[in-house]
C-alpha cells in the first residue's frame, strides 16, 4: 500500500513538471502600511542583479519582476512622498515564485531632494509598536539550527527569551511563566497551538504550526500595544501567507521530526486575486525511533495536522478569507517499555494521552474610505485532551485505573477593529473582542484509595469581553508617540480591568533610536484553576477559586537601537516588571501561580486569593548582522532576575529564574555549480543558560508514601539545576533545476552535537526507592527533504 502511494506520488510529480526555463518571478503588492490602500507607480529595483531588473506597481499596487535567476537579492522600493523601503535577503528558487507583500510608510513632511529610508528588519508588522518587538520570517524559522521548524523555538534565540528544555517549546519571556504568553493566529486567540497540549499550558513537544504556511509575523516581549489583552508576558501574532493567485505550485517534504508533508496552492479564479493554500502533515517519529535516535521517550508519539487559507480576492463587498488548523495527537507510556532515559513515563504505571486542537475563522476586510478600513473576524477554537493512568500491581502486573482527566474547551470569537489614517501624522485604531468559552472539565483521582476524589466537574460557559483604542502620532520624522487603552471583563466572576499603554520613539540620528514603553496588563487564570474542587471534612466539595481576579502586571522598558554600519544592528533594552494580584494560598505557604507551567501537571491547588506579588528585571543585548554578502550572525545576551512572594511573605526565586541566557548563532551560504544557481549553507548555534530553581524531593517521605513528595516551604525553589549548554549544527543544499521550475532541498539539523547531558529533573523512582536524575535529549539528528515545483 505504501509502495503504491509513493509510486503514484512521484509519477504525479513527474507528470506535472514541464521542460522550461528555471528562471522565476518575484511578484506581489505595494500598499500604504496604515491605510492599506494600493500604491500605484512605486518603483522596485533589484540592487544586486546583473543586468539590473525592476518593475513598477500597477493601479492595484501589483507588480512582477520576471525572469529572475535563483539566488538571494536585495530590493529597493521608492515612491514620491514615502520612505524608501529596502527588503534584504529575498530568496528566489526555481521551484516557486517569490511573493512579497510590501508596506510603505508616508513621509511626515515632503523634503526636496531628501530620501528617508526604512529597513524591513528594523520594523514590526504591527504599526503601534515602540519597544520590545521583533518580526520573524518563515525563512528564518527554517534556516536557524536547532529550531525544529518551530516558531517558538526560533524565538528562544531572541533577547529576553529562555527555553532550556528540549522536551517542549514553552517560551519563558523575561522570567515569566509560559502561561503568560498569548498566541494569536490570523486575529484569533488560541490557548495552545501545539500537539500533546494540556489544559492551562501554552507549550508542547511539537508545534502544530506548519512553517511553510507562515508569512512575516510579530513577537512581543513587553509593553505590547493596546489591541492585545489577557496576557502578562508576551505575544506571538502569527499570520498565514496567501496562496499564489496566478500560478499553481506544490511542495512535498519529508522530515524525521516534522513527518511527511504535502502542500498545494494556486488561484481559484485567475485574474480576481483569489487563491487557496492547503497543507497536511503526518508524523514520522516512529522511523526515528527505529533508527535508534532518542526523542526523549521510548513511547511512539503520533500526530497529524491540516492547515488552510482561502482568499476571495478584492470585490465590491470587500475581501473574505477563510482559514483554519486541525490537529490530532496521541501517545502511550507503558511501564514495561521504558528505560532510565525516558523523560515522561512512570515505571509503575501505564499512561494514555490524546489531544485534539482546531481553529477556524472567517476574516472580512473592507475599505470604508480611501484611508479607513474595518477588519472583522468570526471564528472558533477547540482544544480537548484525555489522560488516563493505570497503576501496575507489583505482584501480577494487573492494571488499576487511578486517574481520569478529560477536558474540552470550545471558544467562539468575534473580533472587529476600525482603522483610520487621519493624516501622515495621525493613525487611530479601535476595536472589540468577545469570546464565549464553553468548558467541559472532568478530572478525578484515587491514588492510594478505593474512592474517587473529584478534582474538576464543570460543564458550562463564560464570557471574556475586551475593548481597546489606540493612536499613533508622529510629531516629526524623529519623534513618534503611541498611546492606548485596553479593558476586559470576565462574566464568570465579574473581574474587570482598565489598562493604559504608552510608547515613545525618538530618532537621535539617522542610525540610532531611543525608545521607552509602559504597559499595564491583566490576565485571567487558567480555566482549570477556577474550577478546582476542594473536598471539605464533611465530604462535600468547594470551588474555592471561583472568585479569583486577574493577575496584573506593570511593564517599564527603555531601549537604545543603533545601526553602526550597513547590515549591522546593536540593541540594548532595560526592563522592570511588577506583578500583583497573583493567586497564593489563604494559609501561609510558598505557593504562587507565578510558578504555574513549570511542569505538565495541573495546578490542583484550592483556597487561593489574589494577594501574591512578583518582580522581574534585567538587561538585554542584541548584536545582529543581517543576512547579506552570503552570511549572517546573531548574538543575544540577557541578565535577569525573577522573584515572587507567596502568602508567607518570603521572597523566592521563581521556577523560571535562570539568571542569564546567552545565544550566538551564525551561518554562511555558498553559491555552487557552474552557473552558481545552487547553494550550500552551514549554520551553527550555541546556547548557554542558567539552570532553573526547583523544590527538592523529600526521599524519606516519598518512600513512606510510595510516590514523589517534595520538601516543605522552607526548601521551596532552594536548589538549582546545572547550567544548560547546547551546540547545534545545520547544513543543507538547494539544487535548482536547469530546465524546469523545480527545486530540491536537503537539510541535516544535528542538535546537541556534543551530546551534553543537560538535567531535565530530579524525581523519585518508586521501583528502586531512590531519587533519579532524568536527562534531556542527547545528540539528535533531524533530516529534511523538500521538493518544490
Amino acid at each position: 500500500m505504501k509502495t503504491t502511494f509513493f509510486t503514484l506520488l512521484f509519477t504525479l510529480v513527474a507528470f506535472l513538471l514541464q521542460a522550461q526555463s528555471n528562471l522565476q518571478n518575484i511578484r506581489g503588492t505595494v500598499i500604504d502600511k496604515l491605510s492599506q490602500s494600493p500604491i500605484t507607480g512605486a518603483t522596485l529595483v533589484i540592487t544586486n542583479s546583473n543586468p539590473s531588473k525592476g518593475a513598477q506597481s500597477d493601479v492595484n499596487g501589483k507588480f512582477i519582476i520576471s525572469d529572475v535567476a535563483p539566488g538571494r537579492y536585495e530590493i529597493k522600493v521608492s515612491y514620491m512622498g514615502y520612505k524608501e523601503l529596502t527588503i534584504p535577503n529575498v530568496m528566489v528558487t526555481s521551484g516557486k515564485e517569490t511573493i512579497l507583500d510590501l508596506n510603505m510608510e508616508e513621509n511626515i513632511r515632503q523634503l526636496k531632494g531628501a530620501t528617508i529610508k526604512s529597513h524591513t528588519k528594523n520594523r514590526t508588522q504591527n504599526e503601534m509598536v515602540s519597544v520590545s518587538g521583533r518580526t520573524f520570517s518563515m525563512e528564518e524559522v527554517n534556516r536557524y539550527a536547532g529550531g525544529r521548524s518551530d516558531p517558538a523555538r526560533l524565538a528562544a534565540n531572541f533577547a529576553g527569551v529562555s527555553s532550556p528544555d528540549d522536551s517542549r517549546n514553552d517560551i519563558v519571556i523575561r522570567g515569566n511563566s509560559p502561561t503568560g504568553v498569548l498566541w494569536r493566529i490570523e486575529g484569533l486567540n488560541i490557548p495552545n497551538p501545539n500537539h500533546f497540549a494540556t489544559v492551562g499550558t501554552t507549550g508542547g513537544p511539537v508545534s502544530a504550526l506548519n512553517t511553510n504556511m507562515l508569512k512575516n509575523s510579530d513577537f512581543f516581549t513587553s509593553a505590547f500595544p493596546a489591541e492585545y489583552g489577557n496576557a502578562n508576558a508576551g505575544v506571538f501574532d502569527i499570520n498565514f501567507r496567501k496562496g499564489n493567485a496566478d500560478k499553481r505550485e506544490h511542495t512535498i517534504q519529508f522530515g524525521m521530526l516534522t513527518g511527511m508533508e504535502a502542500m498545494t496552492e494556486g488561484p481559484i479564479k485567475k485574474g480576481n486575486g483569489s487563491s487557496y493554500l492547503l497543507a497536511y502533515r503526518y508524523s514520522f517519529t516512529g522511523v526515528a525511533q527505529a533508527l535508534g535516535i532518542p526523542i526523549g521517550t521510548t513511547a511512539t508519539p503520533f500526530y497529524q495536522d491540516l492547515s488552510f487559507k482561502i482568499n476571495s480576492g478584492d470585490g465590491k463587498l470587500g475581501r473574505f478569507t477563510l482559514f483554519g488548523i486541525g490537529g490530532k495527537s496521541n501517545i502511550k507510556f507503558l511501564h514495561d517499555k521504558i528505560d532510565t532515559t525516558d523523560l515522561f513515563a512512570d515505571p509503575s504505571a501505564d499512561s494514555y494521552f490524546t489531544s485534539d486542537i482546531a481553529l477556524a475563522g472567517l476574516k472580512h476586510f473592507i475599505k470604508v474610505s480611501p484611508k479607513s478600513y474595518i477588519n472583522t473576524i468570526i471564528g472558533a477554537t477547540y482544544s480537548a485532551s484525555d489522560y488516563n493512568q493505570d497503576t501496575i500491581s507489583h505482584l501480577d502486573d494487573s492494571p488499576a485505573r487511578v486517574v481520569e482527566n478529560k477536558t474540552k474547551r470550545l471558544t467562539y470569537t468575534l473580533n472587529s477593529a476600525f482603522n483610520s489614517k487621519i493624516s501622515s501624522r495621525l493613525f487611530i485604531k479601535a476595536g472589540i473582542q468577545a469570546e464565549i468559552m464553553n468548558l467541559n472539565l472532568d478530572y478525578r483521582t484515587r491514588n492510594n484509595s478505593t474512592n474517587w476524589k473529584q478534582i474538576w466537574d464543570f460543564k458550562d460557559y463564560t464570557y471574556l469581553m475586551q475593548a481597546f483604542a489606540q493612536a499613533k502620532y508622529n510629531f516629526s520624522e524623529k519623534l513618534t508617540l503611541n498611546l492606548g487603552l485596553h479593558s476586559q471583563f470576565l462574566t464568570l466572576n465579574n473581574a474587570s480591568s482598565i489598562e493604559p499603554r504608552a510608547g515613545l520613539r525618538y530618532a537621535i540620528t539617522e542610525k540610532s533610536t531611543l525608545s521607552a514603553g509602559f504597559g499595564l496588563h491583566s490576565q485571567m487564570q487558567p480555566t482549570d484553576v477556577y474550577f478546582y474542587r476542594d473536598r471539605l471534612p464533611d465530604g462535600s466539595y468547594d470551588q474555592s477559586n471561583l472568585d479569583l481576579g486577574f493577575t496584573r502586571s506593570q511593564h517599564y522598558v527603555i531601549g537604545y537601537d543603533v545601526t553602526p554600519i550597513k547590515d549591522w544592528r546593536i540593541k540594548v533594552e532595560v526592563y522592570y516588571q511588577r506583578l500583583s494580584n497573583v493567586p497564593v494560598t489563604v494559609a501561609n505557604s510558598s505557593y504562587s501561580m507565578l510558578n504555574n507551567g513549570a511542569s505538565f501537571n495541573p495546578s490542583n491547588q484550592g483556597f487561593l486569593v489574589n494577594r501574591g506579588t512578583g518582580r522581574n528585571y534585567g538587561i538585554e543585548l542584541t548584536v545582529e548582522k543581517f543576512y547579506s554578502r552570503g552570511y549572517y550572525g546573531l548574538m543575544t545576551a540577557t541578565l535577569y532576575e525573577s522573584k515572587y512572594t507567596g502568602s508567607d511573605g518570603v521572597e523566592r526565586n521563581t521556577a523560571f529564574n535562570g539568571n542569564y541566557v546567552f545565544n550566538i548563532l551564525g551561518g554562511k551560504e555558498f553559491k555552487i555549480g557552474k552557473a552558481k544557481r545552487n547553494n550550500f549553507f552551514t549554520d551553527l548555534k550555541l546556547t548557554s543558560a542558567g539552570g532553573r530553581y526547583f523544590t527538592p524531593v523529600d526521599l524519606p517521605a516519598s518512600q513512606l508514601a510510595g510516590e514523589q513528595v517534595l520538601k516543605g516551604d522552607e526548601y521551596a525553589f532552594s536548589e538549582r539545576n546545572p547550567d544548560f549548554f547546547r551546540l547545534d549544527f545545520k547544513s543543507g543544499i538547494t539544487i535548482n533545476s536547469k530546465k524546469r521550475k523545480l527545486s530540491h532541498s536537503f537539510y541535516i539539523d544535528i542538535q546537541n552535537i556534543t551530546n551534553h547531558k543537560n538535567v531535565f529533573a530530579q524525581r523519585y523512582n518508586p521501583i528502586n526507592n531512590s531519587i533519579n536524575t532524568a536527562y534531556q535529549i542527547g545528540l539528535f539528528p533531524n533530516f529534511v527533504y523538500k521538493l518544490q515545483f
